[in-house]
């Protein structure tokens, strides 16, 4: 199945659909796609596409619909990531904030333990959630820095 032809599927999944859920899945989809389309692919890549595209087996008729191309659509991106460096807008920014937060509030639990605010738990609590919320901030500060530097190496699909 072309690119175009996917596009199309899920356009006339789309018409024949009125859960919010499966629209967002279809509309992800043809927004990849589209993106794709706009991309300077080599015939090669576009044809490693196309095969991913039919080995995915998207034409099935699957009980649901939206957990099945929620499913599909999360290998398309791994495999674009994967193959081609291809990331979806904000991949780097949601990455660093996660990470970010569970390291932050690790240290702060560390540096509130060793200042001797084990035994009071309020104290605890601030040097946790003060350590989470500059995690935060540097995990926001790096992956935005890394999400606009894959944007001027034009490897972002929106």
């Amino acid at each position: 199945m072309s690119i175009k032809e996917t596009i199309e599927f899920f356009k006339n999944l789309l018409k024949e659909t009125s859960t919010k859920n499966e629209i967002k899945v279809y509309q992800s989809f043809i927004s990849i796609l589209l993106d794709l389309g706009n991309k300077d692919l080599t015939e090669g890549q576009i044809s490693r596409i196309e095969e991913k595209i039919k080995t995915m087996n998207l034409k099935s008729s699957p009980k649901n619909k939206r957990k099945y191309f929620n499913k599909k659509l999360t290998v398309f991106k791994q495999f674009l990531k994967d193959e081609f460096s291809l990331i979806i807008k904000g991949y780097y920014t949601s990455l660093g904030v996660s990470l970010g937060m569970v390291l932050g509030m690790c240290f702060g639990v560390i540096i509130g333990v060793i200042t001797g605010a084990f035994g009071n738990s309020v104290r605890l609590a601030l040097w946790s959630a003060l350590g989470m919320i500059i995690g935060l901030t540097i995990g926001l500060i790096i992956g935005r820095n890394k999400d606009i530097a894959s944007e001027k190496l034009n490897r972002i699909l929106k």
